[in-house]
């Protein structure tokens, strides 16, 4: 549902911000790349159906890199589900390796930001929720929370 107001995320605490995507190299090298493609969608859904993990939602934009945008609770639910042998990233990643190695059919990419509460914002103007708006509750971002540099000063205040 579109918001047709200014909204700002309020969420206190930090968050982890998880970039990762995939490249496509070899468009032709379906063999190469379709498995890398569909290793995320199986990760996403364990993370979704399991909250305790700290997975909190994602973003996503294709075009011949895919990127994904996701928000954790903290670094140790984020590199605990990365090395866990009985969940999807660990195999998926292991199975990247042994099928694509370093051959340059397709490449992956992750970078990782640890936000410290009171070190970001946010805003959305007509927009359904989305990232962390997503997961935090929306306030209309007027008075204090009408700018950035408010949003980010009543953050650090807070």
């Amino acid at each position: 549902m579109i918001q047709a107001k200014r909204m700002t995320a309020a969420h206190t605490g930090d968050v982890v911000v998880f970039l990762i995507g995939m490249r496509i190299n070899r468009l032709w090298a379906v063999h190469k790349w379709l498995p890398v493609a569909r290793a995320m969608p199986r990760m996403l859904r364990e993370l979704y159906q399991n909250p305790e993990l700290g997975f909190l939602s994602h973003e996503m934009g294709f075009s011949r890199t895919l990127i994904l945008v996701q928000y954790w609770q903290s670094l140790d639910h984020l590199m605990a589900y990365a090395s866990e042998s009985s969940r999807e990233h660990l195999p998926a990643w292991q199975a990247f390796n042994r099928a694509v190695g370093t051959d340059g059919a397709v490449g992956i990419w992750h970078e990782t930001y640890l936000a410290k509460a009171g070190a970001f914002e946010t805003v959305y103007a007509n927009m359904p929720p989305f990232g962390l708006g997503k997961v935090a509750p929306l306030i209309e971002a007027r008075g204090a929370y009408r700018s950035a540099a408010h949003r980010l000063k009543a953050g650090e205040d807070a």
